[in-house]
């Protein structure tokens, strides 16, 4: 009989004798036990033992014969490590004991998992499709997910161990930690998508299908090697990302907006609408918040743009950001919350809730879609509406697209100044044209003259944020909106951006220029006595 089938077994009838005396042993622990019991007989190149570990309940001396009586008959049968005693507290593959472990190294973007730049990823791939389903088959799967992390992998190494000796499948040691990883991260987290979530320098994963995701980094799209198995592999994780939140994702609801819990925005669509598969789309957000000082370090904004922001934050004007997907509206809008006093009551409404409000007296409210027979929807208007009723010093909205614009523009003509939201245009004019129309869609009836009587009594700047060709956001307007002119709305331009061209390395060049006009919220600046500070960044 070949040695890894011996050790196999004796396994078995080691961890039967101790459960019967009441003793639960860890895999490391057990396999300890029996590589110590075998020395003696099998040679020692035969199984890798690994040093023994103390348990806290001192075993019965067990003896050669006991483990493997040589009249024994011996049957091959899954080695059930974990099954809890329904009597005893539940418990994974054991109690967890803190044990000191060093730090997992930070894993890059560029490789899909931690070996991959020096390691052949389809070996690792091929052996976990032999050594997952074993390692799932013994193991208490919902009591070692409750496990520390450090403590999973602790554990998990020497059961894929075993498992890896019995299919007799070789992997070095660095190939082995990476095959736990993945397993690991299949157990707790989102599968192929954990390398890519914990690098910083990533700000978008798109999947397109289970064999092709891509990854935004610097404002530039690659193709990773990362990939699912196959469409259920894929559906599993979408499934674990919307149910975290109470969301469903079927094909009743192919289409779901959700959240990790990172706050990394999540939207889901999948077939039959998805044809080439389940597309997802993450747009993440970094661990450090970004503010005004960061933005003009990296060339987003100027330095005396950045002033003319918090001024018009602290004087409480009513503000849209403006912009593209993915031009960086709500990292912008992070920025200005930022400058909102600590005393102010503020209500945050989103569909997926995304902000990071730094302030202690925050309410985040989030929308909720409708359930399976069509019922219980809850909208942005509504929310809206109801913010109204909750005292609140300002209101943001996420994303305005819809006719909540009307409700969110009376909130800002009726004692909630400072209220802020962001929408998709391309120009500072056009997002008044887009708040126009998205405001006929709540309220038909309302002449043109008078919506737009409406906007220009409500809201006093236009923030407009662009993601250049070079992958760099920049902001590209500061525009102050002043009245009404006839049935037009009058608005002009604080700061604007100027393209001048290009260096060798594809960069763009320009410059931030103020219009040197006086702005038409000096008066109020001065009310907050910020007045000089404005006129010396306008220039």
């Amino acid at each position: 009989m070949p040695a890894g089938e011996v050790t196999r077994q004796a396994g078995v009838l080691a961890q039967a004798h101790f459960r019967n005396h009441g003793v639960l042993l860890t895999p490391l622990e057990l396999r300890g036990h029996v590589a110590d019991v075998l020395r003696p007989i099998l040679p020692a190149t035969s199984f890798d033992a690994p040093p023994r570990v103390e348990v806290s309940v001192e075993p019965a001396p067990v003896s050669i014969s006991e483990v493997v009586p040589p009249e024994a008959e011996l049957v091959a049968e899954p080695v059930a490590v974990v099954a809890p005693d329904p009597s005893a507290a539940p418990r994974a593959i054991a109690a967890p004991r803190p044990v000191p472990r060093p730090p997992e190294p930070p894993v890059r973007a560029d490789a899909p998992d931690k070996s991959a730049s020096h390691l052949s990823r389809a070996k690792v791939d091929q052996a976990r499709r032999v050594v997952q389903p074993a390692v799932m088959s013994r193991i208490d799967i919902a009591a070692a997910v409750s496990l520390p992390r450090n403590e999973l992998v602790r554990q998990l190494e020497g059961l894929a161990a075993e498992v890896l000796a019995e299919n007799r499948i070789q992997l070095n040691r660095p190939e082995q930690a990476d095959l736990v990883y993945q397993i690991v991260n299949d157990m707790m987290g989102l599968g192929p998508l954990e390398p890519l979530l914990e690098d910083e320098s990533i700000t978008d994963i798109m999947i397109n299908g289970p064999k092709q995701i891509y990854i935004e980094r610097a404002g530039k799209l690659d193709l990773t090697s990362v990939t699912f198995e196959d469409n259920a592999h894929l559906l599993n994780v979408c499934n674990r990302i919307v149910s975290r939140i109470g969301r469903r994702v079927d094909e009743a609801s192919p289409i779901c907006d959700a959240r990790l819990l990172d706050g990394s925005r999540v939207n889901i669509i999948i077939p039959p609408l998805a044809i080439d598969g389940a597309s997802v789309s993450i747009r993440k957000f970094g661990k450090r918040q970004i503010g005004f000082d960061q933005m003009a370090q990296q060339g987003n904004i100027s330095p005396a743009m950045a002033t003319v922001m918090r001024v018009a934050a602290r004087c409480r004007l009513n503000l849209v950001v403006s912009g593209g997907t993915g031009s960086g509206k709500t990292t912008m809008l992070n920025a200005l919350s930022g400058m909102i006093d600590n005393g102010e009551r503020v209500v945050t409404i989103e569909d997926a809730a995304e902000l990071r409000m730094q302030q202690p007296h925050v309410v985040r409210l989030e929308t909720r879609p409708a359930n399976l027979e069509g019922n219980g929807e809850i909208t942005m208007r509504d929310l809206v509406k109801n913010a109204l009723r909750m005292r609140p010093d300002r209101i943001i909205l996420g994303e305005v697209r819809g006719p909540e614009a009307i409700d969110l523009l009376q909130a800002m003509n009726t004692g909630h100044d400072g209220s802020m939201g962001t929408l998709h245009a391309n120009r500072p004019r056009e997002a008044l044209t887009r708040l126009e129309n998205m405001v006929t869609m709540g309220v038909s009836n309302l002449p043109p003259k008078a919506i737009r009587s409406q906007i220009a009594g409500s809201l006093q700047m236009i923030v407009q944020i662009s993601r250049m060709r070079d992958g760099v956001r920049r902001v590209t307007h500061i525009t102050e909106v002043m009245g009404m002119e006839g049935e037009v709305v009058i608005t002009q331009d604080l700061f604007t951006y100027e393209f001048k061209g290009e260096t060798t390395d594809g960069k763009l060049t320009g410059a931030f220029k103020s219009s040197g006009l006086r702005p038409h919220f000096l008066s109020r600046a001065a009310y907050y006595g910020l007045d000089k500070v404005l006129m010396e960044a306008i220039g």
